[in-house]
């Protein structure tokens, strides 16, 4: 008879518990990353242009145990969207670790066409001097 996974895992040693758990946690945050990409109907191709890199580092990006700060504010951005990292605290406390970067970057201003002249198909003559 097949057993549950809870009952085998309670017969492991602690530290291949704790094993258990972070793999756990990070298969977690390698789901999220996908899902949010696939719930924005993005596919990892079009994000990797966007983002300038090819589609196997967006890939690899979602499949890592662990992504640096700076890589998950790309992905993010690469989205259409900018990070906010917040921490929470038991007491309601709540701060702000939002890194200045990940803010929205205020918007360009458009550019003007040139009115100059459109040039011609014709060279420059050039005067040589004997």
């Amino acid at each position: 008879m097949a057993k549950k996974f809870s009952e085998l895992q309670a017969q492991m040693r602690p530290d291949a518990q704790r094993q258990v758990q972070a793999k756990t946690a990070a298969l977690q945050t390698t789901i999220k990353l996908r899902e949010l990409r696939k719930s924005l109907c993005i596919t990892q191709a079009s994000l990797a242009r966007n983002l300038r890199v090819q589609q196997a580092a967006i890939s690899k990006m979602e499949s890592r145990d662990d992504l640096l700060l700076s890589s998950l504010m790309e992905f993010v951005r690469g989205l259409g969207g900018h990070l906010v990292l917040t921490a929470s605290f038991p007491d309601d406390r709540t701060f702000d670790l939002t890194p200045q970067a990940a803010l929205p970057l205020p918007a360009e201003p458009a550019r003007r066409k040139s009115r100059k002249p459109a040039a011609s198909n014709h060279p420059t003559s050039v005067t040589r001097r004997p």
